[in-house]
């Protein structure tokens, strides 16, 4: 086995500045601290997160569970105030059927609600902050370099890794690949790593619609709509409120401008915006970014490593968890145990491996999703299930549970259909599925 490990003076380079970038670093930073090492790490990033728009974001729904805001809180990384839009404390389940509220089950599963730049284009609110800008900002405090540049080489060495911009060269001990599923970018780590195979995407929806802070408390409040509609290639759609704006989300297969429209239009979408107010006439930032459906393969070789959606990612939900999953696990691994090719396959894949297996559930659970979508009786028959749990003051709401978890992706996916599989939930799913044909959903008014 090929040893290769960091010492006093290690120089790293991270390409990429977005959560798992900057995650790794800090995590990089703390170990190293730990261990009495002397390393120096630059962050390459192309984009500049305090610019509003297309040119300052990362293309993403904006949703972080409040169980990694206590994971991170516990590793120091506090989110600020200024940085958070809204606090979401329930979710607005919106079915052909009806709508139904679903509470946190417990008090402290709050989720949040953030912009990934300094807000949507044509904004004048100088108060949105970014929290990849916050991200970077503390990576810098632990001592890194940032380089708003674009890397357009990797080359290989046989003592490092070279990194080429338009302005310099640097020979690297470690380069670690944070570049998201920029094409471009992974084609240059196909170039160095023997094997490697990136991830498969499909095209996803993003939308920030301008609202105003007093409408979108009227309509929305601190609740995020959730549409499970019949509607092709959407598994999951939702509204989410931050501030002035509403982000609608759209997660599926293959998202186009007709699916978009298609879904918009709906009744069911309308009704949730002010009374004469159309959402495809509002002003609107917009873009249809690549999500990670299938993660990558050989994500890692002698001084180099793929981490977040380079690498792994949680399927549909969660990407900044998925971010942190793997950029602690990366640095864990280069501090403690090496940075060859063979130390990856030891501390990190595994890591990468368990995140794989959890999507593979994952897919079942939404193949199962798209089922319910598709039948009017399945769909009463939740709906019927939800309402009454909601109804109840001190039940379990074991469905609303689920939901709830499989809509903010804070609980592994192996736990979500264990719950779904106990016996309880499933008769009394039966039960009001066979019920729903006999008898009128009643939810108080």
């Amino acid at each position: 086995m090929k040893n290769i490990n960091l010492e006093n003076g290690s120089k790293i380079a991270v390409i990429g500045g977005g959560p798992a970038g900057s995650f790794f670093s800090i995590f990089a930073y703390d170990l190293a601290d730990r261990m009495g090492l002397d390393i120096s790490i630059d962050i390459y990033e192309a984009k500049n997160f305090e610019k509003k728009g297309p040119t300052g974001c990362n293309h993403c729904g904006g949703i972080v569970s409040e169980s990694l805001v206590q994971m991170l809180s516990a590793e120091g990384i506090v989110i600020p105030s200024h940085v958070i839009r809204r606090g979401i404390e329930s979710y607005t389940l919106h079915l052909e059927q009806g709508t139904t509220v679903i509470d946190t089950p417990f008090h402290e599963q709050r989720i949040a609600s953030m912009f990934r730049g300094s807000g949507p284009l044509g904004s004048t609110d100088t108060s949105l902050k970014s929290f990849d800008a916050y991200l970077l900002e503390l990576c810098k405090k632990k001592g890194a370099t940032i380089y708003y540049e674009k890397v357009t080489d990797i080359e290989n060495e046989p003592d490092g890794i070279t990194i080429v911009t338009s302005n310099s060269k640097t020979k690297y001990d470690l380069v670690v690949g944070a570049v998201g599923l920029n094409p471009k970018t992974l084609n240059l780590f196909q170039k160095i790593i023997p094997g490697f195979k990136p991830p498969t995407t499909t095209k996803t929806y993003i939308c920030e619609f301008d609202l105003g802070f007093e409408a979108v408390n009227k309509h929305f409040g601190n609740s995020m709509h959730v549409f499970l509609l019949n509607l092709p290639n959407i598994k999951f759609g939702a509204l989410i409120p931050k501030g002035n704006y509403v982000t609608l989300v759209l997660l599926g297969s293959e998202i186009n401008r007709e699916i978009v429209d298609s879904f918009v239009n709906s009744q069911t979408v309308r009704a949730c915006f002010p009374e004469g107010v159309e959402p495809k006439n509002i002003n609107s930032c917009q873009c249809f970014p690549s999500i990670n459906i299938k993660n990558a393969e050989n994500p890692y070789s002698d001084r180099v490593v793929l981490i977040g959606d380079s690498s792994s990612s949680k399927l549909y939900k969660n990407g900044i968890g998925a971010a942190y999953i793997t950029g602690k696990a990366a640095a864990t691994t280069v501090i403690f145990d090496g940075i060859a090719k063979e130390d990856f396959k030891k501390s990190f894949q595994p890591v990468c491996s368990k995140l794989d297996a959890d999507n593979a559930i994952g897919k079942m659970i939404f193949l199962v999703t798209t089922i319910i979508q598709k039948s009017k009786f399945l769909k009463k028959g939740l709906f019927r299930m939800v309402v009454f749990e909601q109804s109840k003051e001190g039940s379990q709401r074991k469905m609303s549970s689920v939901l709830w978890d499989t809509f903010t992706g804070s609980a592994s996916y192996q736990s979500i259909l264990l719950r779904t599989l106990n016996p309880t939930v499933l008769v009394t799913l039966i039960w009001n599925i066979v019920i729903s044909v006999f008898k009128p959903i009643k939810q108080k008014k």
